[in-house]
């Protein structure tokens, strides 16, 4: 996942709590640029999780309501042109990205939670969860079609791979509180095989 969706995201959180009431855009649910927008958001996840989630987009403003569980978001500003990483998340990944936004080390998921980004994602680095472009050290990963997987207990993630070439699920910032196992359901990008 990348650091700037994860960021990108996390604002939306911060903006979101902020107001104790939704942030509903004037014309969210007019124009060709908002539909864009929640059709672009909803590739991130399989039709039944897409046909009920709530839809906001990076600034925070709801787009679409739901009743599942999971916010969509599309694609973060500033992610290169033609470039896809539309994420749909649950409220437990909300949670890890709000200790994200703030650094809290100390964060712990309660429960397993899952996220889905079934167009891709634009890059991270499989090590650190803060680096934001690719060195010669930090194993930089642009996955295709894949969910994740955060988990409450971290010695459950012992013994699962951290190789993000094995050809499946991987764990994504081990020994981080932001640990994640991802699992691949599609190719990569052509662009992650530099």
């Amino acid at each position: 996942m990348s650091p700037r969706l994860f960021a990108g995201i996390a604002f939306v959180l911060a903006a979101s709590a902020a107001s104790s009431q939704p942030m509903h855009h004037p014309a969210a649910h007019a124009g060709a640029g908002h539909a864009a927008q929640i059709r672009e958001a909803l590739t991130a996840a399989p039709p039944a999780i897409a046909a009920h989630a709530r839809v906001v987009d990076m600034e925070g403003h709801v787009l679409r309501e739901g009743n599942n569980g999971f916010t969509c978001m599309p694609t973060p500003v500033g992610v290169p042109a033609g470039a896809h990483s539309p994420m749909c998340v649950d409220e437990v990944w909300l949670g890890a990205m709000q200790a994200y936004m703030h650094h809290d080390t100390s964060f712990r998921p309660q429960r397993v939670g899952i996220a889905y980004m079934l167009a891709g994602d634009t890059g991270a680095s499989n090590v650190n969860p803060f680096d934001e472009h690719r060195t010669a050290t930090n194993h930089w990963v642009e996955e295709g079609p894949h969910l994740m997987m955060i988990e409450p207990d971290p010695a459950r993630l012992q013994g699962l791979s951290t190789d993000e070439n094995n050809g499946g699920p991987y764990v994504m910032w081990a020994n981080t509180p932001f640990a994640h196992v991802m699992i691949p359901v599609g190719p990569r990008h052509m662009a992650a095989h530099h």
